[in-house]
């Protein structure tokens, strides 16, 4: 039976971004298969589901940094849909924190297989049926952190630089075939990717005085002033019913600052940066 309802696939939907996006877009009507590594975390989407007088949603096992579990994610994902799927939302994501040299090669990995080859591989498993319907609609997560650099975040940024060069380059690519992509880039938002974000700083680190600093800034400015997921969940809501959605979407104050700093050479964003941070008191 044909399914009138559109389809869309979302990664990451146990908390944070991922499930306020499934929630939303489940409310607008849209047939939500919603991911995530252990679906016996799915508590927390189920209550809210309820909360907003929904029907549970259906839930699939997949790890984006796994090959195997992506491919067989998204093929019990298309058995849901009836083989039809309008959007994928690559929301799944993770970060690190500490000085670049603190860190090594495992946590690199950790944080790129999540952030940018998790997103590659999810992409191209759907392409071929978006090809083969001409049309899809692909949303990447990406991150006012793709804007300008953060101390302490480098692996973090690095992920979403790429991710976004990436993007760009395949919107070239299969826009022709009807498949549009769209960069979602929130700011400040009360997710838990910060509360389980690593903190490296080994015993005798040359960065001990920075990560401090930097921590003590995360803890006192920025967590404390984060905003509401449900503000990036309509965002992306709105890009996916929107006829011709922009490619970069800033969502939030400071995203549509950072995008104004991304304009200005390096020499006074990184003022700005140290200021705002305090790390213009580092005296290594």
């Amino acid at each position: 039976m044909r399914n009138d309802r559109p389809t869309v696939l979302i990664t990451g939907c146990s908390s944070g971004l991922g499930l306020e996006t499934a929630v939303e877009l489940a409310g607008r009507g849209w047939q939500v298969v919603a991911s995530m590594r252990d679906p016996a975390r799915r508590t927390a989407l189920d209550d809210r589901t309820r909360a907003a007088g929904l029907e549970p949603l259906d839930v699939v096992e997949l790890d984006v940094a796994d090959a195997e579990s992506s491919s067989h994610g998204v093929k019990e994902a298309l058995e849901l849909t009836g083989g039809r799927l309008d959007a994928l939302v690559n929301n799944a994501g993770t970060a690190s924190g500490g000085a670049f040299e603190d860190t090594d090669e495992d946590e690199w990995r950790r944080v790129l297989d999540t952030n940018l080859i998790g997103a590659l591989r999810l992409t191209q498993l759907v392409l071929p049926v978006m090809r083969r319907q001409r049309s899809g609609r692909l949303v990447l997560v990406s991150s006012d952190s793709a804007r300008y650099g953060n101390p302490g975040l480098s692996l973090y940024c690095a992920s979403k630089w790429a991710l976004e060069g990436w993007a760009e380059s395949l919107a070239y690519e299969v826009e022709p075939l009807g498949v549009r992509v769209t960069l979602v880039e929130p700011g400040n938002y009360d997710t838990a990717i910060w509360t389980t974000t690593p903190r490296i700083t080994p015993p005798g680190s040359a960065y001990t005085g920075m990560s401090t600093i930097v921590a003590r800034y995360v803890e006192q400015q920025h967590l404390p002033h984060s905003r509401d997921p449900r503000e990036v969940a309509q965002a992306v809501a709105r890009v996916l019913t929107a006829r011709r959605p922009a490619f970069r979407v800033p969502v939030g104050p400071d995203a549509r600052v950072a995008a104004v700093l991304a304009r200005l050479p390096y020499r006074l964003t990184s003022v700005a940066v140290r200021r705002v941070t305090g790390l213009h008191r580092w005296r290594p």
